[in-house]
């Protein structure tokens, strides 16, 4: 077994930050300690806020971490942030918001910049989760930049997604278009004091019968976090999500195309490492400048490498 995951399983928190770089930084290590991380996963439960900037996502993620400690869980926060444009680091906008839990043993939090990467997701942000669930944290929380549509990378990584909504988020009809409705396993209506509240509702009302096919209807929460409000209801509410996920059949069969989304997208991933590789130790291939034609180079470099590795192309 890999030495880190050796330490992650006594507790060893330097362990913790030291794997979660690698799976940042693409580490040749990455695949055979991801393995023996998978092999010691304790069932966490994955939860996921997502939602337009200024929804109010940290100040609401710093509440339930209280709730959560409160009934004496541990929790990781996942805060996937922006990339600074000049350090190429995550901004850490999260971490202020949060740091009454800083001298906690019971929360861990780390900030991930995107690093360019589309969804407000971080490429790493899926074995991050893993490597904290190992750890033996009994809640994962993952936090997004919320940037829209690429938000629906949310639901590849998580049990939970909640969409966090403000009554003056402007025209919510161009959020549902996006496709962000589809993955909400439950609404939340933060800064519920403003106006526009029970307008907001009754369109979120209208909406929600449209995923009743999915076998779970989301609920809509009303929350303000500023006053510590609703907390216990979004709690109540991401709880007994869970429990439909593992306790009835149509549960079982979204886990399982999670699963297969994650199977594929380490096989594309593998695939496109091992074809850059080749092309930058194949000389003879030509190379991308101003005028190529993405089309043809693509064909080109993928028809030079299945020869390479003896892949029979149109079925021979």
């Amino acid at each position: 077994m890999h030495h880190l995951v050796e330490r992650i399983k006594q507790k060893d928190i330097r362990a913790l930050a030291r794997a979660i770089t690698m799976v940042e930084n693409d580490d040749t290590e990455k695949l055979p300690m991801m393995r023996d991380i998978f092999s010691v996963q304790k069932q966490a439960h994955y939860i996921g806020f997502t939602g337009s900037p200024g929804a109010g996502k940290s100040s609401l993620v710093n509440r339930l971490i209280t709730q959560i400690r409160n009934e004496g869980k541990t929790v990781a926060i996942i805060a996937v942030d922006p990339t600074s444009p000049f350090s190429g680091g995550a901004l850490l906008g999260d971490r202020v918001r949060m740091n009454q839990h800083f001298t906690d043993d019971g929360v861990y939090i780390r900030s991930m910049a995107t690093r360019g990467s589309l969804g407000g997701l971080a490429r790493a942000t899926k074995d991050a989760v893993r490597i904290c669930d190992a750890y033996g944290f009994d809640v994962v929380i993952v936090e997004t930049v919320g940037v829209g549509q690429s938000e629906l990378d949310v639901m590849k990584i998580v049990d939970t997604t909640a969409l966090i909504l403000t009554p003056n988020s402007g025209d919510v009809l161009q959020i549902f278009k996006a496709g962000i409705m589809e993955i909400a396993d439950l609404f939340v209506i933060n800064k519920a004091d403003l106006p526009g509240f029970g307008k907001l509702r009754a369109l979120l009302k209208e909406l929600v019968m449209m995923t009743k096919s999915r076998g779970f209807e989301a609920p809509i929460v009303k929350t303000i976090s500023t006053e510590n409000k609703g907390i216990d209801k979004l709690w109540q509410k991401i709880n007994e999500h869970y429990t439909f996920l593992y306790t009835t059949a149509k549960g079982r069969q979204r886990r399982i195309e999670q699963q297969q989304l994650e199977v594929y997208e380490l096989i594309q991933e593998e695939i496109w490492r091992d074809v850059v590789q080749f092309v930058e130790e194949t000389e003879s291939l030509p190379s991308i400048d101003e005028n190529s034609d993405p089309y043809q180079l693509a064909l080109d470099w993928y028809t030079a490498w299945k020869k390479e590795r003896g892949i029979a192309s149109n079925g021979q």
